[in-house]
């Protein structure tokens, strides 16, 4: 692919006179971009014939933002995040435990942008320890919570079992194994280095929520972080750190430490982070056990019940809850985000070196504890965390506009071509997107980077992020002059090997 202006009679569509940024080629100029069958065909020179023309003057057209960590799988969750600029966005770290179910049932509902699944070692536990046979996301695996024994240690034979059925996942398109090793801490050591071994073989990552996340010893965040530079050194796999933010917490400076120490010796680890202090899962997890919440400097009434917003009062009745209803969705208010030594620790995330944008969204929900699946509008009492809804514009506002701690081109790297560039080694097809350059796919987000911010909250979850004007994927419109266009489901599978 090359940025150089092409020579072209006639295209589908044409984007004149906005600011192209190219990330991979430091392109930052006012130029025009042409786009045919989905793909990028012209960047600059002299504008072609064009079915359609756009005037996106006084705004920036760049690479459609790559989220890694979506769980929110399904179309009205996904048009939010649409509206957030993001034009692929990938199950990653639970990851699917049928990846060709979860491929055909998307594929042929549609989506708005592109979609893809790691293999869940979750869901395997699951399927072998329990019998559960999960096939979906994230979700389907918090209904697995309540299991008896998928969160134990497995005997060597059932471990055979588990991997075989992770090398059949990665045999149907997934894009590496999401390890939930965190929600499962003491199913061992010996068993995640089989999980990378299996990821080295087959070229794949591994997307990992860290065994630990507490601030002192033992079984620190700072130990959680090793294990995963440890298979990195012990297999040669590429490990990817899910969330460094709640991973780490208050211990972020330790951590970029020791993930910086890695890769200076070549290992490959990489991370990703999102810019928020809470976080959201299922109430059952085993670090929300009330006995372990000291350890994270939380007490129960920093928990929210989703459905209900009930902060629970006191360790009894967490108790109660976490009996209950183990998959419940809850938000953990980890740091406080109107405290300005909090706001520094996920500020100190976000801006580790090479560290890509990730929303870790959450597919909206009623208060009956329903997804909201289906081509339809979102009920007015569904709800799920802000960062589904307003991660990525929320980053620009925050580290570009106001504290200018990185540049804007820096910024959009960060969003589109790095996360690009973690995949492409296992999809191929990666190679394409995450840039503005002929060849490359015509995934592109125009926005005004004065206007762009997030306006979702904790309260308010399904308030769409403003200043993004044009979304494209493959070269359709799935946002237009800022709003959805509900008839656009252009979204394609991001599969292993895929070119």
């Amino acid at each position: 692919m090359e940025s150089r202006p092409a020579a072209v009679a006639e295209c589908d569509l044409l984007l004149t006179g906005g600011r192209v940024i190219d990330a991979e080629t430091g392109r930052d100029e006012i130029a025009d971009v042409a786009i045919t069958g989905g793909t990028i065909v012209a960047v600059g020179g002299s504008s072609p014939r064009a079915d359609v023309t756009i005037d996106v003057g006084g705004r920036v057209v760049t690479a459609g933002f790559i989220d890694l960590h979506s769980h929110a799988q399904n179309i009205p969750s996904l048009r939010l995040q649409a509206l957030d600029g993001v034009t692929t966005a990938l199950e990653l770290e639970s990851g699917a435990g049928d990846v060709a179910r979860s491929l055909a049932r998307a594929g042929d509902e549609g989506r708005p942008i592109n979609f893809g699944y790691s293999a869940s070692w979750a869901q395997a536990r699951m399927d072998v320890l329990d019998g559960s046979s999960p096939d979906g996301g994230f979700l389907d695996f918090t209904n697995g919570l309540a299991g008896a024994n998928w969160q134990k240690p497995a005997e060597a034979s059932e471990l055979d079992k588990i991997v075989g059925r992770l090398e059949e996942q990665l045999s149907a398109g997934a894009i590496g194994i999401g390890v939930l090793v965190g929600y499962a801490p003491q199913t061992g050591r010996n068993e995640y280095l089989r999980v990378a071994s299996l990821a080295a073989r087959y070229g794949v990552p591994t997307y990992t929520h860290a065994r630990f996340k507490n601030p002192e010893d033992p079984e620190s965040a700072l130990e959680g972080v090793a294990e995963v530079v440890a298979a990195a050194a012990g297999t040669g796999a590429h490990m990817h750190l899910c969330h460094v933010n709640s991973t780490s917490l208050r211990a972020i400076d330790e951590v970029a430490e020791l993930i910086d120490g890695a890769r200076q010796r070549g290992l490959d680890v990489t991370t990703e982070a999102y810019p928020y202090g809470a976080g959201m899962t299922a109430v059952g997890v085993p670090f929300l056990h009330p006995d372990r919440l000291p350890r994270l400097g939380i007490e129960p009434s920093n928990l929210s019940i989703v459905a209900t917003g009930e902060r629970p009062k006191d360790a009894a009745r967490l108790l109660q809850i976490r009996q209950e209803t183990p998959g419940a969705l809850v938000i953990i208010h980890y740091l406080d985000e109107d405290k300005e030594e909090d706001v520094s620790l996920i500020r100190r995330a976000l801006l580790m070196r090479d560290t890509a944008v990730a929303s870790d969204a959450i597919p909206f929900t009623t208060p009956a504890g329903l997804v909201v699946e289906g081509d339809r509008a979102l009920p007015p009492d569904a709800s799920s965390h802000p960062r589904t809804a307003g991660t990525f514009a929320r980053f620009l506002r925050t580290t570009v506009r106001e504290s200018g701690a990185l540049s804007l081109a820096e910024a959009l790297r960060r969003c589109s071509l790095l996360p690009a560039n973690i995949l492409t080694e296992a999809v191929p097809a990666m190679a394409r997107k995450g840039r503005v350059q002929v060849g490359a796919d015509a995934d592109l987000v125009v926005f005004d980077p004065e206007l762009v911010s997030d306006r979702s909250t904790y309260a308010a979850s399904q308030t769409s992020s403003t200043g993004f004007d044009h979304v494209l994927v493959a070269g359709r419109a799935v946002v237009r002059d800022g709003n959805v266009v509900t008839t656009a489901l252009p979204g394609e599978a991001v599969v292993r090997g895929a070119r």
